[in-house]
């Protein structure tokens, strides 16, 4: 797996180096990290199980997530979406911790009969979520694998599209919310019909592939209860994802984000005055480019 996410420069060309020959593009088996956790029967791997297919059905739909939970680091799949039209069948790649009031960091396809084909995220802390943006792909999902990626540090999240990052979600401390909690790798594809529109089951079953399930994360230990587990986030700065050159964008970088921001961007909270008269922190933001 190529990591060159943000690292400029010499150390970048280093990081891919290395990385490269280190793993020799060897794919890692789905048993490796990830557990199915519903809908066994509409789960399948092949290729040795470097590659699974979730499918949706009217009885159920398939999930899965990793063993291990994480407090930090850089987590992507590759994914190609339903193929059909699929209004009402949405697919996603997640982070979500399992407290009460809980934090997740979202990517969800909505099916759709695109183009346009939109991808929503969302970012939860402490239970609240309501910080969705959605953009337009400027590619057709359904017809190949693309990589989905979301880089977690103490300084910020970043959501990656093919490697070109399409939002920025920066840590202000005290003065606004962040995602601290430990946090599992998530995929699943499910009925949302009740709000993302009417599923046409007569092209069913929709299938969801996914690829790519190395992990590049702290681990938290195997302890009662990961939540209290305050390593990694803090600590962990040793960590590649957590150097100077992932706190915050790239001069190219920060380009590319303006680029999707101002051609695809077509949902914002921070720009929606009706339900957030007075923006939130994190909308007053840099950031840092």
């Amino acid at each position: 797996m190529e990591s060159s996410y943000l690292l400029p420069g010499f150390l970048g060309f280093l990081l891919v180096v290395n990385v490269l020959f280190a793993r020799g593009r060897q794919e890692v088996s789905f048993y490796q990290n990830y557990n199915v956790t519903w809908g066994n029967a509409h789960f399948s791997s092949l290729y040795d199980d470097t590659e699974v297919h979730l499918t949706l059905d009217q009885s159920s739909g398939a999930g899965f997530e990793s063993k291990s939970y994480y407090r930090s680091g850089l987590f992507q799949m590759r994914i190609k979406f339903p193929e059909q039209k699929s209004p009402g069948v949405l697919t996603s790649f997640y982070l979500t911790s399992k407290e009460d009031l809980h934090d997740e960091l979202d990517f969800e396809f909505i099916g759709s009969n695109g183009p346009p084909y939109s991808l929503s995220t969302n970012v939860y802390t402490k239970g609240v979520g309501g910080r969705e943006q959605k953009i337009h792909l400027w590619f057709d999902p359904t017809t190949d694998f693309h990589s989905y990626a979301l880089l977690w540090n103490r300084y910020q999240v970043v959501f990656f599209v093919d490697k070109i990052p399409i939002r920025v979600f920066k840590n202000l401390g005290i003065r606004g919310a962040y995602p601290t909690q430990a946090m599992q790798v998530a995929g699943t594809i499910w009925n949302a019909e009740d709000w993302a529109g009417k599923i046409d089951w007569s092209k069913a079953p929709f299938t969801a592939h996914y690829q790519g399930f190395d992990i590049n994360g702290c681990v938290v230990p195997d302890v009662p209860d990961p939540g209290s587990f305050r390593g990694c986030y803090y600590s962990h700065r040793n960590a590649w994802w957590s150097w100077r050159g992932n706190q915050t964008l790239s001069t190219r970088q920060g380009m590319q984000y303006k680029n999707v921001r101002r051609k695809y961007l077509d949902y914002d909270y921070c720009s929606d005055r009706t339900r957030y008269p007075d923006p939130l922190p994190e909308c007053q933001a840099p950031t840092g480019i």
